[in-house]
């Protein structure tokens, strides 16, 4: 209890606080130190011992000596307070002398002066008004002036004088006359005189209207007499009496006669080629475009900037005749509904009938005109439909996009509203607005013509001359010739890589119709025909390949202990690179529409106009990013089908063929092969090279048995298969390879001794060898854990200490320093590998 006191009451907190009253703090202070002395009288009544009674007079004398210090700072403040207050009493004297002086000025001289200053603002304030009073008055009278001057001047020339022009721009100069001068009483008061009574609004309307009709009639004349400098004369006329939308109008009319006397022309020409058609829709769209070209500029400096536009809608109605009954022609003469429905009603039996269950289609069918056992008469389907007419069809029907696609961007740049920003700098231009599609062209019944009878056909057609192109190439495929399994015979055809024909066919056609299919410009078509495009690929040309290789070639023996038929091992591989090569090449030829023409190199055969950008061909917004997205969704989507298949087959090559030989190559190569070596027998090991005798059981008997089964197993496959096929089937067989050998090597517990590791070691790098030759360098990692156990099996003992018993340690040390070695086997593995040996005494 006295502790407790004792620590509430300790000297150091009142020390503190005298500090705190030496700097004159917050009066709030105070209040602890009464605190304390409360708590001391208590304890004073409530003491009970001498130690007690000490503590407590201990702490008053504390608080006194605290007391007395904050009298004497304030005793010590006092007089310095004394002096601030009389400064403040002489300040105060000193400032309201200055504020009797500031008075004093002001009622004395800067009255007078401020009642001034405010007369003349008021003065210069009502002078301004008065003057802008006058000066709109001014620019009343003169505007009456000039109202008066121009009613009196197209008076004066529309009478004997007739002069035209003149009296035009005198009513254009009115028109500039605000219509609250012109309706004011003042003007209708002034204006009017004995020729012209009528108020001047009046008399200006009239004289418009005269002068319309009258440019209307010559205009009319004019044109009839096709005299096109008295057409220009009163063309320019009509906006400047008010009339620019009957000038547009009469304008437009007259262009319109021109292009529909310019198709009777070139209709009346002999229809005496494929691509008559298409020429005339070209000879339409190519005169449209260059009458707006040649007008423009007329129409611009006359009537405004983007005032052509109304003499567009007026052609475009001529054009929508003139090509509507183009269009027409070409449907009715090439019979185009007709063959629309053949296409739908043909049925591709050859296609459907491959995909039935139980249907064999043979992936060696001769071509045209070749003896075939059992081949049969010909499906009187093939000829129902002639591709070569759908062909040249096709190739017409694409001419007449790709000019409406030419004439559409064509009217909408000449639609773009014009930049509201000048350029910058005189040699920069402002930038283009977006390009998007016009009404007039959106709306047009030209536009829902094309995409009826032209864009429709186009797509229906260009879908069924691909799939029947893709169906005629696998009725004619081939297999490559002299094409066989036995690695002592060279190969006669050198025509590598080996596929079947219909790869290079289908390829062919994929190309060609996607590039005939671009040069429309037609985005939306496009879209369709790429869709359908991938859609045949995956479904038919991946689907058939499928089919062949589950059903003709797949390489299953009939007796389980003899290998598959060389014949169908080599159509199945064939068919494995059909898969491998069309992946290539449908990469390749997607990226040839891809690649900007800076990108190109060279102009083979995949050069020229077909490199022109995407975002050229493709100009409105949006379009080039679809097509891109189209043509690389063709590439993925054809990529992971067909690359799933082509892993498979070769799953199915390497189960088929290489797996069943395998283990019997491996017991054969280290068949009679002891690792329990002593030294006589190492001795003679390099006499045991040199005399092995003609069943290799030398000293390099397991590595020349090996390479001589491998070489024989492998360099067959290797010559038929594709690179990319090949290696992926070597890998797929060294990691088997790798897995029989680890299995072997687990195998020899307690039959490899010291001397034995040597040659057990020497006899695994000579297997890993072989297989790396027949293939790349990376195939070492697949016999990392048969390379790590030999290791360990030739070890010192000291080493073999470090790595099975302070691995762990090790391992923590390394990862720190950033140079751990990752070992493939585990330290359980490791230890076992170790246990492999069989320690003895030396003989």
């Amino acid at each position: 209890m006295a502790h407790h006191r004792h620590g509430s009451l300790n000297g150091t907190a009142d020390a503190s606080k005298n500090h705190i009253y030496n700097d004159r703090s917050d009066e709030t202070e105070d209040i602890p130190s009464d605190d304390e002395l409360s708590t001391t009288l208590t304890s004073i009544d409530q003491a009970s011992t001498v130690s007690e009674i000490q503590e407590c007079l201990a702490n008053l004398t504390v608080q006194e000596s605290k007391i007395s210090s904050r009298l004497s700072a304030l005793l010590a403040s006092q007089d310095e307070l004394s002096r601030e207050l009389s400064r403040l009493d002489l300040i105060r004297a000193r400032l309201g002398t200055q504020v009797v002086a500031a008075r004093g000025l002001s009622a004395g001289m800067l009255s007078s002066a401020s009642s001034t200053a405010s007369r003349i603002s008021s003065a210069v304030k009502q002078l301004d008004i008065e003057q802008e009073n006058v000066r709109q008055t001014l620019t009343f009278v003169e505007a009456v002036v000039e109202l008066k001057t121009c009613v009196l001047g197209v008076s004066g020339s529309m009478g004997a004088a007739q002069d035209w022009e003149t009296a035009a721009n005198y009513l254009a100069r009115a028109a500039l006359v605000p219509d609250h001068i012109l309706h004011s009483e003042f003007a209708e008061e002034m204006v009017p005189t004995s020729e012209e009574p009528e108020p001047p609004s009046k008399t200006l309307s009239n004289a418009a209207e005269s002068l319309c009709g009258l440019f209307l009639r010559e205009f009319d004349k004019a044109a009839k007499a096709g005299d096109g400098e008295k057409i220009t004369r009163y063309f320019k006329l009509f906006p400047l009496i008010g009339r620019s939308d009957t000038g547009l109008e009469v304008y437009g009319g007259y262009v319109c006669r021109g292009v529909a006397e310019r198709m009777r022309a070139v209709r009346g020409r002999k229809n005496d080629g494929p691509a008559f058609y298409a020429g005339s829709l070209q000879s339409l769209f190519e005169y449209m475009a260059g009458l707006v070209e040649r007008h423009t500029p007329l129409v611009e400096r006359h009537y405004g900037a983007g005032r052509m536009v109304k003499v567009i809608d007026k052609l475009q109605i001529e054009v929508d005749t003139q090509g509507g009954i183009v269009i027409d022609s070409f449907w009715d003469e090439r019979n185009i509904q007709r063959k629309l429905s053949d296409i739908k009603s043909y049925a591709f039996s050859f296609l459907v009938q491959s995909f039935l269950a139980n249907t064999s289609v043979s992936a060696g069918a001769p071509r045209s005109s070749s003896p075939h056992p059992g081949g049969g008469p010909r499906n009187s389907e093939d000829d129902s439909v002639d591709v070569k007419e759908i062909d040249s069809h096709l190739n017409e029907l694409g001419v007449m996009l790709s000019r409406w696609s030419l004439y559409s961007r064509f009217i909408a740049r000449k639609c773009l509203p014009p930049p509201t920003e000048p350029p910058t700098s005189p040699n920069s231009s402002s930038p283009e607005a977006p390009l998007v599609m016009p009404p007039v062209i959106q709306k047009s019944v030209l536009s829902a013509r094309v995409d009826a009878k032209i864009s429709t056909p186009f797509e229906v057609m260009t879908t069924f001359f691909f799939r029947r192109s893709v169906e005629k190439a696998f009725q004619l495929d081939e297999l490559p010739p002299d094409l066989h399994l036995d690695p002592s015979r060279a190969l006669r055809n050198t025509a590598t890589p080996y596929i079947t024909l219909s790869v290079d066919d289908v390829m062919y056609l994929v190309r060609n119709v996607l590039k005939r299919s671009l040069s429309t410009l037609s985005c939306s078509l496009v879209l369709k025909i790429i869709s359908s495009v991938k859609r045949i690929l995956e479904g038919d040309f991946v689907g058939m390949m499928q089919r062949r290789m589950r059903h003709d070639s797949y390489p299953k023996s009939n007796n389980a202990n003899s290998p598959p038929p060389d014949d169908k091992v080599v159509a199945f591989c064939v068919l494995t690179n059909n898969l491998d090569v069309s992946i290539d090449y449908i990469t390749r030829i997607i990226n040839t529409f891809l690649e900007t023409p800076e990108d190109a190199h060279g102009e083979g055969p995949q050069g020229g106009k077909e490199k022109e950008a995407l975002e050229s061909q493709f100009p409105f917004v949006g379009e080039a990013n679809s097509v891109k997205n189209a043509l690389k969704a063709l590439v993925s989507g054809f990529t992971a089908r067909a690359g799933n298949l082509h892993d498979n087959a070769i799953e199915v090559i390497f189960n088929q063929v290489i797996r069943p030989r395998l283990r019997p190559l491996m017991s054969e190569s280290f068949s009679g092969i002891e690792y329990i070596v002593r030294e006589v027998d190492l001795n003679n090991t390099h006499q045991a090279e040199d005399e092995s005798d003609g069943e290799g059981r030398g000293a390099n008997a397991v590595t020349t048995r090996f390479a001589t089964g491998f070489h024989h197993l492998v360099f067959p496959l290797k010559r038929v298969l594709t690179s990319n096929s090949y290696d992926k089937l070597l890998r797929m067989t060294a990691a088997s390879v790798a897995n029989l050998l680890a299995k072997r090597l687990w195998g020899l517990a307690g039959k490899i001794n010291e001397l034995g590791a040597i040659r057990l070691e020497r006899d695994v790098s000579g297997v890993i060898a072989v297989v790396v030759r027949e293939g790349k360098y990376g195939l070492r990692e697949e016999f990392v854990k048969a390379s790590e156990i030999v290791m360990i099996l030739n070890m010192e003992e000291d080493e073999v200490v470090e790595v099975l018993k302070k691995d762990s340690e090790a391992e923590e040390e390394a990862d720190a320093s950033g140079d751990a070695v990752e070992w493939k086997l585990t330290r359980e593995e490791r230890r076992r590998a170790r246990g492999l040996l069989k320690h003895e005494g030396s003989r």
